[in-house]
């Protein structure tokens, strides 16, 4: 049936004619002389800028999961860390970071510093994609090197030093992750050239951080308590965990679908496997907490997201959409067996980031192997692989396996390595002291709360001690005196301190009852 619509005249429009790059520049030009633009779809510029947005958002996610997890007392440590990841990790992948990722004359295992301090990173198609410029693509990719420190510092829960962890930020990602990162992603890798596949980050992201944070974890020692009652306690704040899921849940569609460094098929195929693997992963995880415990479990749930989107991370943007199920399922089902290693190796990994990111990292890159196929990668218009089991390419099995144990072994002994240095600098000992453990790390590190509570139990506290200077005698002032708060009756009671300091015996109506306050006076110190 013939149209009756007349035809419009669209020569006239503004378009900007895209041009395929011919310079010769290393930064691509000289914008007082030509229009940078003109190599570069519009839509392929706001969609990258959009996804970076995204992928910042996982980093306070990584804080408030992490907070969750913990006692209320170093609740605020593991938040503080996860935004001081960011700063740090954009500042070295600024000064030298990204020069030694992704320079253009990179060798096989780590990059020069061509690009020291984003010398010449302009307007030059980027080494992943000639879609994108040098620029957008490093500061997409410096906050896949935020997000990575954010997940292993995790390990430091309830007993590390805030400064040596700081400085510890600034040189693993330099010995560790750009290395990695390199040897997966540039051109130039070993492990890219040798055919492996990772789309978003399933070693450089998780297999490296979870092998950092159990050689972390191990380098610290156990936590003060660990195998008694007094670690026996559940997640503090199970909102934070909830929220910090969420976080981490819209950010890793930047994540997985940003990598297609494109707005494609390809990035619309990583966002749709994303949202499906995560929904997996946490009924599989909520199902398996279940049969244990008969209880359908938040924490269950989001720990079963987390492990089901890192386990369809690597093979994103290569397997197709059914495969996201299996990858799920195999994804939380490993991670949730795997917090038993913990026992089994006996180190102490307080948040199981290597259960979580480490083996289910693992689990993601050989699912990539089972399930990629060059029909699914072959949707961004220009690239190809020889496929995975599904196109019969046998060898990607092993491939994926040497990368992936490669990657986890170098982080977890370069780890031990730094860590062991820094501990022998004087004033950059790594483990905090054990009345700051006691205390929590909160106050004896940051001087802050995550909770106004604390603040409030001090004002009641001083005011107690300041009645009792005046009206009570010393003798007196060892038993239980009984102080009225203000308007909502809160009530008090103190003994003698210990180590300087009075310890609460009882909470009154209403602060006893509510849950968000712990047990009583027994947890004190262990919540």
């Amino acid at each position: 049936m013939a149209s009756n619509t007349p035809t419009q005249d669209l020569s006239n429009l503004p378009y900007i004619p895209l041009k395929p790059f011919t310079g010769t520049d290393p930064a691509g030009g000289d914008a007082l002389l030509e229009d940078l633009n003109v190599w570069y779809q519009a839509g392929d510029i706001s969609f990258m800028i959009m996804s970076t947005a995204f992928v910042l958002l996982m980093i306070p996610g990584v804080g408030f999961f992490y907070s969750g997890l913990a006692r209320r007392k170093s609740a605020l440590s593991l938040i503080w860390l996860s935004v001081m990841a960011a700063a740090v990790s954009t500042f070295q992948w600024f000064f030298w970071g990204y020069s030694l990722t992704f320079s253009h004359s990179a060798g096989p295992f780590i990059g020069d510093l061509s690009n020291f301090g984003f010398r010449n990173v302009l307007a030059h198609p980027s080494v992943a994609s000639n879609r994108i410029p040098d620029l957008l693509f490093a500061v997409y990719q410096g906050m896949f090197s935020a997000v990575t420190i954010a997940l292993a510092t995790g390990a430091v829960a309830e007993r590390g030093r805030m400064l040596p962890c700081v400085i510890f930020m600034f040189l693993w990602l330099t010995v560790v992750y750009d290395a990695i990162a390199c040897w997966t992603w540039n051109p130039s890798g070993w492990s890219n050239r040798m055919g492996g596949l990772d789309f978003a980050g399933g070693t450089p992201v998780h297999i490296a951080s979870g092998a950092a944070a159990l050689a972390y974890s191990m380098m610290l020692g156990k936590r003060r308590g660990h195998g008694t009652h007094e670690l026996n306690y559940r997640p503090h704040n199970v909102t934070h965990i909830v929220i910090g899921t969420i976080f981490l849940w819209v950010g890793w569609f930047g994540f997985n679908a940003g990598s297609a460094l494109a707005a494609n098929m390809r990035a619309v195929l990583a966002a749709v496997v994303t949202n499906l693997s995560a929904c997996v992963g946490g009924i599989t995880w909520c199902v398996l907490d279940y049969r244990l415990e008969r209880k359908w479990s938040t924490v269950g749930f989001c720990s079963g997201v987390v492990a089901g989107l890192v386990a369809i991370t690597p093979g994103s943007g290569y397997v197709p959409v059914w495969a996201a199920v299996p990858c799920g399922v195999m994804g939380a089902s490993f991670a949730n067996y795997a917090t038993k290693l913990k026992f089994l190796l006996r180190i102490d990994d307080a948040l199981d980031i290597f259960a979580v990111h480490g083996i289910g990292g693992l689990v993601g890159n050989i699912c990539t192997a089972l399930f990629a196929t060059n029909s699914i990668t072959r949707l961004d218009g220009v690239s190809s692989i020889k496929g995975g089991w599904l196109d019969h390419n046998w060898i990607q099995l092993p491939i994926q396996l040497a990368d992936s144990f490669a990657g986890g072994a170098y982080s977890f002994v370069l780890t031990c390595a730094i860590l062991f240095i820094l501990n022998l600098i004087p004033g950059l000992h790594l483990r905090a002291s054990e009345e700051s453990e006691i205390l929590g790390i909160d106050d004896a590190e940051i001087g802050e709360f995550a909770y106004d509570y604390v603040e409030l139990t001090r004002e009641v506290l001083n005011d107690v001690e300041g009645d009792n200077m005046s009206v009570y005698s010393a003798e007196q002032r060892q038993q239980p005196v009984v102080h009225q708060g203000g308007q909502g009756g809160y009530g008090v009671a103190i003994e003698g301190g210990i180590h300087g300091r009075e310890k609460i015996v009882n909470m009154g109506v209403p602060l006893a009852n509510h849950r968000m306050y712990g047990q009583g006076s027994a947890d004190l110190h262990a919540q």
